[in-house]
């Protein structure tokens, strides 16, 4: 079972890149990920290699094309097809993963598949539920692999509800039991409940035998990074030897106030996202007792996605915190003041 994690630091810091990845191996993570959006991103990629024996992973997003110029320097390649359709919209996600399967061949990559429930592609099946979409946008990502006589692949399944977790990755394992799989809570949020999120999800998988790689995500501080390998690696461990969280004791969890939270990566607009999950957290308590869901998103990746599905949501930019009320903006405000106008706006809304 391999763990993994990804670097929080700009790929483009290079030092502080290489520092952090040592750190990540250290702590026993198999690979480690990181985000290449440009050219500069590749460049110092190639600065980055040869001062780190790490299997590394890079991150695409928009970007596919950039494949072409990493490959040589990394180990594997994560693509998500919600993305595929932002650059190039002329081309057919078809021809667009076939140019990664050719490169992946030529390079000996391996490919990972990342699906997200934060974000799914524009054309998704109308009338479907998101673990529908989902899974038919796996199995079409799958099929193009097996067309194109590519097996160096893993495919992802993730969500930030555990329990929808469990389900699509146990209906995928079952569809495509020859498919590895990697398993992921995302934006599970801070500690304790990244940790406990992730427990119920993995514990629940692993012992049935689904998955393959597995990633703890934890908003976190860069420094302390190195505490998703290592909760990672102590699941894993409790699991083959047969200790298993008792979650009776958690038997109100998920029916109060569920803050979710992306974990700190390179592609965060700024870095105060984490404080401001903390504060967020705090200052909800008082309405304890109530159902509510709060997303704390640090970038555009799967910041719109989470957001819109959450009670309120903060997407967070560089200088300011888009706040929403599930799809609809209420205003920009800066990270002093956002908390404040939060609060106004659920006890305006529990009036």
């Amino acid at each position: 079972m391999a763990v993994q994690t990804m670097c929080a630091t700009k790929t483009q810091n290079i030092d502080a890149t290489v520092k952090q990845i040592e750190m990540l191996k250290k702590a026993g993570a198999a690979l480690v990920r990181l985000a290449v959006d440009s050219k500069a991103d590749v460049e110092a990629l190639k600065q980055i290699r040869p001062q780190t024996d790490a299997n590394l992973v890079v991150d695409l997003q928009e970007n596919y094309g950039l494949i072409k110029d990493l490959a040589p320097y990394v180990q594997k390649v994560r693509y998500n097809p919600g993305h595929l359709h932002h650059r190039h919209p002329e081309i057919s996600p078809r021809d667009k993963v076939k140019l990664m399967i050719d490169v992946a061949k030529d390079n000996d990559l391996a490919l990972r598949i990342g699906v997200n429930f934060g974000s799914l592609g524009p054309n998704a099946g109308a009338g479907m539920d998101q673990m529908q979409i989902a899974l038919s946008s796996a199995y079409e990502h799958c099929d193009y692999m097996e067309q194109f006589d590519f097996a160096s692949y893993v495919v992802s399944l993730k969500s930030s509800d555990p329990q929808s977790v469990i389900n699509i990755n146990t209906e995928f394992a079952k569809q495509r039991p020859q498919v590895p799989l990697h398993l992921g809570v995302t934006e599970a949020g801070m500690l304790p409940d990244a940790e406990i999120k992730s427990r119920m999800a993995f514990e629940k998988l692993l012992a049935q035998g689904i998955g393959d790689t597995i990633r703890v995500s934890i908003a976190i501080a860069d420094s302390e990074k190195d505490s998703e390998v290592i909760i990672g690696k102590q699941i894993v461990d409790d699991v083959n030897a047969g200790r298993f969280t008792d979650f009776r004791s958690f038997k109100d969890y998920g029916t109060g106030i569920n803050v979710i939270a992306c974990p700190s990566c390179s592609r965060v607009e700024n870095g105060k996202f984490v404080q401001l999950a903390g504060l967020v957290r705090e200052a909800v308590e008082e309405f304890k007792g109530r159902r509510l869901t709060i997303a704390v998103m640090g970038c555009r990746v799967n910041g719109p996605g989470e957001t819109d599905h959450a009670d309120f949501g903060m997407w967070c930019a560089p200088t300011f915190v888009n706040l929403k009320k599930g799809t609809n903006l209420i205003g920009q405000f800066g990270y002093g003041e956002v908390v404040e106008k939060l609060l106004d706006e659920i006890r305006k809304d529990n009036l």
